[in-house]
């Protein structure tokens, strides 16, 4: 698939910048990019305080541990905390991810 650039598009279908920005293709892509922004800065948040807390519980956190919670989505990272919250130890940790292969 080809990407074009906006000014080609613009062409293509011989808007403005101004008339592009009114049409309600544009407003819903932009809508979707900003949701999905929120989306990922919210999740990117989630994993630096779990991984700030793990830190700070367990000292020195094994690498494949930090590996697996970069590759969690948000809500895996929601229950995530709760586990954390209630882990004695890493393998309390480690058997939680175990059962969620």
């Amino acid at each position: 698939m080809k990407l074009l650039p906006k000014e080609e598009i613009k062409e293509m279908i011989g808007l403005q910048d101004i008339e592009l920005k009114q049409t309600r293709f544009y407003q819903d892509v932009f809508q979707e990019g900003q949701e999905e922004g929120r989306q990922e800065g919210r999740q990117e948040g989630e994993l630096t305080i779990i991984l700030r807390l793990l830190g700070r519980r367990f000292a020195t956190l094994p690498e494949p541990l930090v590996e697996r919670l970069r590759q969690m989505d948000a809500g895996q990272l929601e229950a995530f905390s709760e586990v954390l919250l209630d882990a004695r130890n890493l393998d309390d940790i480690n058997d939680w991810l175990q059962k969620r292969q």
